[in-house]
């Protein structure tokens, strides 16, 4: 019987050491996770050895020690789990966070190139438009021009940045031929101009004077069809006529 008695308080205490080291292993995961590096000053097995035995402790508690214990291991792995959390939805916010100024500044820089550009096609028109305006006039009347007259007419009205374009649909169009009239349609000049007469709006000399078509033709392709002769170009590329 006493042999019996013996083999049981070694089987309790050696639960009491076990539940000593799980609280202890709690308190270390506590600490843990409220940021504390303290280490447990006392060792597991010096504290079940000294504390009662669970033997000693009336059968009805010794539930509730081993409950408790348990409840400390859920709680701690619970403030554990919640520290993560936290951390990650920080870390998510912060990447969103950057994520969101990347995507404002492209945007803005996108806004700020489109508003440049349109603000150069503004000034080019206005800038072709004073030139063709100031220009038409100046140049003496004579009865017959040739092709490098007229060429020289349209270098000094047209900005030099858009006289290729503008050259390659003449050429196109009339080959600098300002007397030019198609045959089947009755277009007229160097931009061959249907009707012809809708020059008139350059001047009143648009038959004879190539300087006259040079401005209307300038006009129509800075005009909010085209914007410049450089896109005017584009569209005759694509579509063969303008």
């Amino acid at each position: 019987m006493l042999e019996g008695n013996r083999v049981s308080r070694i089987s309790v205490r050696g639960f009491a050491v076990a539940s000593a080291t799980a609280v202890t292993a709690v308190g270390s995961v506590v600490g843990v996770a409220s940021g504390s590096t303290a280490q447990p000053s006392i060792d597991a097995e010096a504290t079940a050895s000294d504390s009662t035995l669970l033997a000693d402790i009336p059968t009805g508690q010794q539930a509730q020690v081993q409950t408790a214990s348990l409840t400390q291991q859920a709680d701690a792995q619970a403030i554990a789990a919640d520290a993560s959390a936290k951390k990650d939805a920080e870390e998510s916010a912060r990447k969103q966070a950057a994520d969101d100024a990347v995507a404002k500044q492209k945007a803005a820089e996108k806004a700020a190139k489109a508003e440049k550009e349109a603000k150069e096609r503004k000034e080019a028109k206005e800038a072709a438009s004073r030139s063709a305006t100031r220009e038409a006039t100046t140049f003496s009347v004579q009865s017959s021009y040739s092709i490098a007259q007229i060429q020289a007419m349209a270098r000094q009205m047209v900005p030099s940045d858009q006289f290729q374009c503008f050259s390659n649909i003449v050429n196109h169009e009339s080959s600098w031929n300002y007397k030019a009239v198609n045959a089947s349609s009755g277009a007229y000049g160097l931009f061959q101009a249907l009707p012809g007469s809708k020059m008139t709006s350059a001047g009143a000399d648009w038959q004879t004077n190539p300087a006259t078509q040079i401005k209307w033709g300038l006009g129509y392709m800075n005009s909010a069809r085209y914007g410049s002769p450089c896109a005017a170009w584009s569209f005759w590329q694509a579509n063969g006529w303008y």
